[in-house]
């Protein structure tokens, strides 16, 4: 029986647990940094079907309707105007089975750890990795040592793991922008709850989106917002009262009459991966944040951190890890390319790039051929 360890008990990593613990052949075992996992954050996640298809191999299609919701529609606007642009259907990927789906983040944490029970452990940061002899050794800061024969790192976009493995040269960098995220109990007016508001301004654009059948909305915006080295440091600033309302304060006058309406707000600096890190020993690998960081315009975070959990846990189940890597750069490739070219087209601020770039959404939107490039090639597996 191969032994492997975790590090890292966020979605990634909890679906990949999933996977293996139906195979007697491996012994599985999820190392925690703190000392619980966190289900308090109720901010929303966005799945396309290439994630709900491999969700459902381990019964998500039986998470309770009030938890999820479906939207049809990713609608566009311009946020000066609060006119619409267009409206994509989204429903074009999904099938009778596999939908795409938002919910909270908590609701999905909470579902993959729900069969988990005796094989997470809390409290496990690392503090040092050997490799010998085809067995990997782990060092955590409570002076217990483990030994495993596959090492999975999901630790997130900061990973400590990847940085004790890289000698920490393969940090994330940042991508002058903050994420401002937070749940809306109330609706802006003229908005269609029921599907995707997408807003597009200058330098700052933000999503609106159920979460559930019960009329809570998750709130997240992109704005651009230059941090100095110290600052990007600095995590406890972003909590800060003074620094919260410096950055309120930037919002457009337009959107400021509903920050009061936001609960849960919380500020992030959004970092993002330059590049791939890649090990000699096949027996180790990274997943989630921890392979590569995207920007989030594209809302494939989470999709392709289950995607990538679920290839992996194929290339062990087959021996085939020597191409785990290779597979997963191509489509991470193609991925990061979209997040930062949505990132680009949302952000326009130039009146005449603008009046063009609406006029090219309009026809692609109701493109097929390019519905299928752009999104079928990310969507489908």
């Amino acid at each position: 029986m191969k032994k492997i360890a975790i590090l890292g008990a966020g979605i990634s990593g909890l679906f990949i647990t999933n996977l293996f613990k139906k195979n007697p052949n491996y012994q599985i075992t999820i190392y925690e940094k703190n000392t619980s996992i966190n289900l308090d954050e109720g901010y929303g996640v966005q799945l396309s079907v290439n994630s709900i298809k491999l969700l459902n191999e381990i019964g998500f299609e039986k998470l309770h309707n009030n938890e999820k919701f479906t939207p049809e529609k990713i609608n566009f606007y311009s946020n000066k105007s609060l006119d619409k642009i267009c409206e994509l259907d989204i429903t074009e990927f999904n099938s009778e089975d596999c939908k795409y789906t938002t919910l909270k983040r908590s609701s999905l944490i909470n579902f993959l750890k729900t069969d988990l029970e005796g094989l997470i452990r809390t409290g496990y940061n690392i503090s040092k990795i050997d490799q010998k002899d085809k067995k990997i050794k782990l060092s955590f800061e409570n002076a217990e040592v483990k030994e495993c024969d596959y090492l999975i790192i999901s630790d997130g976009v900061f990973s400590k793991s990847k940085s004790i493995m890289s000698k920490d040269e393969a940090k994330p960098k940042y991508n002058n922008t903050l994420a401002i995220r937070g749940i809306l109990n109330k609706s802006p007016e003229n908005i269609d709850i029921k599907n995707i508001a997408l807003f597009l301004d200058s330098d700052f654009h933000y999503v609106i989106y159920p979460v559930n059948p019960n009329g809570d909305l998750n709130f997240i915006a992109i704005m651009k917002y230059q941090l100095s080295v110290e600052e990007q440091k600095n995590y406890s600033l972003f909590s800060d009262s003074s620094f919260i309302k410096k950055v309120l304060e930037k919002f457009p006058s337009r959107n400021k009459s509903f920050l009061k309406d936001l609960k849960e707000l919380k500020i992030f600096p959004v970092f993002v991966s330059e590049n791939f890190y890649k090990l000699q020993n096949n027996n180790i690998h990274f997943i989630g944040d921890a392979f590569f960081a995207f920007p989030p315009s594209f809302a494939q975070g989470a999709s392709q951190s289950i995607e990538g959990a679920y290839d992996l846990f194929k290339s062990i189940e087959n021996s085939t890890e020597s191409n785990f890597f290779k597979n997963r750069v191509n489509k991470t490739k193609m991925v990061n390319i979209r997040s930062k070219f949505n990132q680009f087209a949302f952000h326009l601020s130039n009146p005449l790039t603008i009046f063009f770039r609406n006029i090219f959404l309009k026809r692609l939107v109701k493109n097929k051929r390019f519905l299928v490039a752009y999104l079928g090639k990310v969507y489908r597996n």
